[in-house]
């Protein structure tokens, strides 16, 4: 989430549930904080300059059908707004069952006639009131709060044929070194809107896909992720999912079902998800990534960022087997998906972790037991009571790069927003997602409070490495970090990642690779959320305070900081 959009809600006490700071009136909502300006643009439904009581209620809404209703308000027990536990509620990843309803030919998929009866009742629904609002971003499309950065007006880009750009056969997927390009072609020139009307359904949207001279029949495509699409609007560059295997189950792209193709919002650079995943894979199993090119009905899209998709391809490549099942927990702030204990019975756990294999008993029992042990056993006995249920070891390289790289979407500060393995011994892992949030200093609302959270000493590059330690609904933090020994083994990877890989002399020269295989795409990308400006000096440029960090700074006032602190030295003796 952008800052300003957080400062914003938190005004309004929507985030964290915390209460508005003590600051004077300002136009646009109680609090002081002035909406930013394509959130004042979508609800100031008057005109006036500001969001009155009706104008707000109109966006609490709309965010409530983004993350999930409930009786319980956004920011958890006792915030106002938006529902459930955090953004709590019915399990966001839920996608509304419409294949089922307007399947005439019975083929489990739609095709154009019945997706547009779908479409058509979509469109009754909202117009009565019955249904969600299909999101749509803002009037002016870009990512709100982000002042210059923000890229000019889309237009169309280059027009592109297979003829046009080098094939890569031979290449791996995923090779640092390849810009591949994915050529899309739908039915329709109405693509994005149809894409947008099916989003969060069980709809996908079937596309001709050429890569490397082979075509592709019959690839579902659907619009991915929450406020990076939400924030976007039409015409410019949305995050992609790709089924190859949609009409044809057997059907592979370089031996894989599945692609997630990212826009990069808040990330100028680019880079940050690569580079994350690159560091991450060193230490523990974690998604492979790079970058591709997208062309959509014979027009560039320009580049996105490919990431690795957490599926049984993925299983595959790291543990050996497809066997074994797995969750992923949405993101949502103060969401109480951190493996809390949440009583015997799986009905909470199941609005909280989405499981993406066999929806089988034995796997929520499982991931019971892991949560009472976590919560139960006292500190002196913990380790060797999570022994054969967790990868502990694995827990502590995970939370120590969500920290040290201050992934604001991380386990510290949101307790979800990451994938959980367990594996057919009967032990879990936790696997990083969703990290476009690192490389980049901590602050805002809801980050927390005091030397640990958000607070004095805890805001911009000097985030705590024991932030969220404190916290009783992060317990792979709270009581993982509660065991001396353990703690110990955390501070000293934390040591480890920041002075290896934030060091500017080894990570540098890693980003620069990759930037370099993309730099001239970017600068001719007609749809990206970000200027030419921002990708180049957010690289190792500053042009203005802690927002506009670029990398090259974050690394070296990040890596100071923890190597100078006195929490990991005191722990080493």
């Amino acid at each position: 989430m952008q800052p300003a959009l957080r400062a914003f809600l938190f005004s309004l006490g929507l985030v964290f549930g915390a209460p508005a700071p003590a600051t004077a009136q300002a136009p646009g909502g109680p609090g002081g904080f002035q909406p930013p300006p394509d959130i004042l643009e979508r609800f100031d439904q008057n005109q006036d300059g500001r969001l009155d009581d009706a104008e707000r209620q109109a966006m609490r809404e709309e965010m409530g059908r983004l993350f999930g209703d409930g009786p319980r308000g956004f920011g958890g027990p006792g915030g106002p707004g938006f529902g459930g536990p955090g953004f709590g509620g019915p399990p966001t990843s839920e996608d509304r069952e419409l294949v089922q309803q307007f399947d005439a030919d019975g083929d489990g998929r739609l095709d154009a006639a019945e997706r547009a009866r779908a479409r058509e009742f979509l469109a009754q629904e909202e117009a009565a009131g019955r249904g969600p609002r299909r999101p749509g971003g803002g009037r002016r499309g870009g990512p709100p709060g982000m002042g210059g950065e923000e890229g000019p007006a889309p237009r169309p880009g280059a027009r592109l044929t297979p003829a046009d750009v080098q094939s890569h056969p031979d290449a791996p997927l995923y090779a640092p070194d390849v810009l591949r390009t994915l050529f899309l072609d739908f039915e329709s020139p109405d693509w994005e809107r149809e894409l947008a009307a099916f989003k969060d359904t069980d709809v996908e949207v079937p596309a001709r896909l050429t890569v490397d001279d082979r075509v592709y029949e019959g690839v579902g495509v659907r619009f991915r992720g929450a406020s990076s699409f939400f924030m976007v609007g039409e015409g410019r560059k949305r995050s992609l999912n790709l089924s190859v295997d949609y009409t044809h189950e057997d059907q592979r792209l370089a031996g894989y079902r599945t692609l997630n193709l990212l826009n990069s919002n808040t990330d100028p650079t680019f880079l940050r998800t690569v580079l994350h995943h690159h560091i991450a894979r060193e230490y523990l199993p974690a998604p492979k990534a790079n970058h591709v090119r997208v062309v959509i009905n014979g027009e560039s899209w320009g580049v996105y960022v490919n990431a690795q998709q957490f599926n049984t391809d993925f299983t595959r490549d790291f543990f050996q087997t497809t066997k074994g099942a797995r969750w992923k927990v949405p993101g949502r702030p103060n969401g109480r998906a951190g493996l809390g204990y949440l009583g015997d019975d799986p009905g909470p756990y199941r609005r909280l972790y989405s499981i993406r294999s066999k929806d089988a008993p034995q796997s929520w029992a499982a991931l019971i037991r892991l949560c009472k042990t976590l919560h139960e056993t006292p500190p002196d006995r913990l380790e060797a009571a999570l022994r054969p249920l967790l990868d502990v070891d694995g827990v502590l390289r995970f939370l120590a790069l969500d920290n040290v790289f201050i992934n604001s979407d991380g386990y510290w500060t949101r307790a979800s927003d990451y994938n959980l393995y367990l594996d057919p011994q009967g032990v879990f892992h936790v696997i990083p997602h969703d990290v476009n949030e690192t490389f980049a200093p901590a602050g805002g609302p809801g980050m927390g409070r005091g030397p640990r959270g958000g607070g004095p000493g805890g805001r911009g590059v000097e985030l705590d490495p024991l932030a969220g330690a404190d916290d009783p609904d992060k317990p792979l933090l709270n009581r993982l970090l509660a065991v001396p020994a353990l703690k110990a083994r955390y501070l000293a990877y934390v040591r480890e990642i920041a002075g290896t890989w934030l060091d500017w002399e080894k990570l540098g020269p890693l980003a620069r690779q990759h930037r370099a295989v993309i730099a001239d795409d970017v600068q001719a990308d007609t749809r990206k959320l970000y200027s030419t400006e921002a990708f180049r000096s957010r690289f190792d440029h500053d042009t203005g305070g802690d927002r506009e960090m670029s990398l090259k700074t974050f690394a070296e006032k990040r890596r100071a900081f923890l190597l100078g602190h006195t929490a990991p030295k005191q722990a080493a003796k």
